[in-house]
């Protein structure tokens, strides 16, 4: 079986919680490799939505094992509460199905602090953090100076990492922002008691990764957000703390570039982005809201009303050469449904991808559009044919092929054309 990295192409919920959900039926494991649970994957199953903020998506395919690698930061509470959520659904999650790295670095409630004391003193200059304490756990992770799932394990090496770093996150808690300081005692007490609860899922995971690998059982890599919130080549500093690429699939697991057949970039048919920072084809009128209304666009995290704009080719192609994608799974296309023509944005104008995207001009070509309801499609031939040509205008806009087009949020309302096998490596 082939091993697949699986990212967004844009600024994340492209959907790709349901194509890992998909291509996690062939695969052994899933392993999901940076971010946290500011990131919301949301799967629909036999008709029943189910959103994920930790958990790989592959946790709702029975025989799929998952993995919540190394580059991940974990907030421990929320990890057993989507366990429990889980367990209410009818889906028991044991230690055959769900392992979590002990190098993956914890989320504390002084992260959890400072990222809202922070976000909410930057007035109109705000980033658009979700609150969750993201940042300042990565800060710490490379500061040298982080608490890792390990750490909750053992009461000694707890009591020296939260005594090496909790005295300078008070100071900033409490002098730069008026907040309430933590107390050592308290958090060692209540850290080791979460940490007895996720003892049965820590392990080394790098080294359960490789004998899977080494089984040529399939691995499929699920990262979280997307491309342009990248840390290193989004709209910084509107971006992450991490590495959405999929170069950092390697370094968030622990497996080499070598061990990578495929990368499949998940694309919305159209563009969306939540929170702060530069949008080239956003839409502000009445556009902007029809796609919103059309595709139910809300974060699945923050609930948060997603932006949106016309697809952007040159914001795609830039996604496809930094990922090395070599298939993309085009999503939510029925949303366009209706449309008399769709405007594309083809590039920027002076044709080059700018520093700053907030200088990016979009140049727009339409293509006509399609009145067909296609949710009920099962085959790629069964798409109207100016949907097809939609496809194909993407496919050479962007340089990629397409390999998967979905046309709903159901698990049958899949399309895999037959020129693309993602599991013949």
């Amino acid at each position: 079986m082939a091993n697949i990295i699986v990212i967004g192409t844009q600024w994340g919920d492209e959907g790709k919680g349901k194509i890992v959900d998909y291509l996690a039926k062939r695969s052994a494991m899933v392993v999901r490799f940076q971010g946290g649970n500011n990131a919301g994957h949301t799967l629909v199953v036999d008709g029943k939505k189910v959103v994920l903020h930790l958990l790989p998506s592959g946790i709702l395919q029975g025989d799929c094992k998952c993995v919540v690698g190394n580059g991940v930061v974990v907030d421990p509470k929320v990890l057993l509460e989507e366990l429990r959520m889980l367990e209410v659904n009818g889906y028991n999650i044991d230690t055959r199905r769900l392992l979590v790295s002990e190098r993956a670095h914890v989320i504390m409630p002084y992260h959890l602090a400072i990222d809202a004391l922070r976000e909410g003193a930057r007035g109109s200059a705000k980033i658009g953090t979700t609150g969750r304490g993201i940042g300042p756990t990565y800060e710490d992770k490379v500061a040298r100076r982080g608490v890792r799932i390990g750490d909750l394990l053992d009461e000694k090496r707890l009591r020296v990492a939260l005594g090496a770093v909790l005295p300078g996150r008070n100071v900033t808690i409490e002098q730069q922002f008026g907040g309430e300081p933590l107390v050592l005692e308290t958090l060692v007490k209540e850290y080791l008691k979460v940490g007895e609860s996720l003892r049965p899922f820590v392990c080394d995971t790098t080294s359960v990764i490789h004998a899977v690998n080494r089984e040529k059982g399939g691995l499929l890599f699920e990262g979280a957000q997307g491309t342009f919130l990248d840390v290193d080549h989004g709209t910084y500093p509107y971006v992450t703390s991490s590495n959405t690429v999929s170069g950092g699939a390697c370094a968030g697991t622990g497996v080499g570039p070598t061990d990578i057949d495929e990368v499949v970039g998940i694309v919305k048919a159209y563009t969306t982005r939540v929170g702060s920072g530069p949008f080239p084809s956003e839409q502000l009128g009445e556009k902007g809201e029809w796609l919103r209304a059309n595709g139910a666009e809300f974060g699945a995290t923050t609930g948060r009303a997603r932006r949106c704009g016309w697809f952007d080719a040159a914001l795609v192609a830039r996604a496809v050469a930094l990922n090395g994608v070599t298939t993309l799974a085009l999503t939510k296309l029925d949303v366009l449904s209706g449309l008399d023509e769709i405007p594309v944005g083809v590039s920027y104008v002076g044709g080059e991808f700018p520093l700053d995207l907030a200088d990016a001009s979009v140049v727009y070509e339409t293509v006509p559009g399609w009145k067909e309801d296609i949710t009920k499609c099962r085959t790629y031939e069964e798409l109207p044919q100016a949907c097809r040509d939609y496809v194909k205008f993407l496919e050479n806009a962007v340089g990629a092929p397409c390999g998967i087009v979905s046309v709903g949020p159901g698990r049958k309302q899949t399309i895999v054309r037959p020129s693309v096998d993602f599991f013949s490596s």
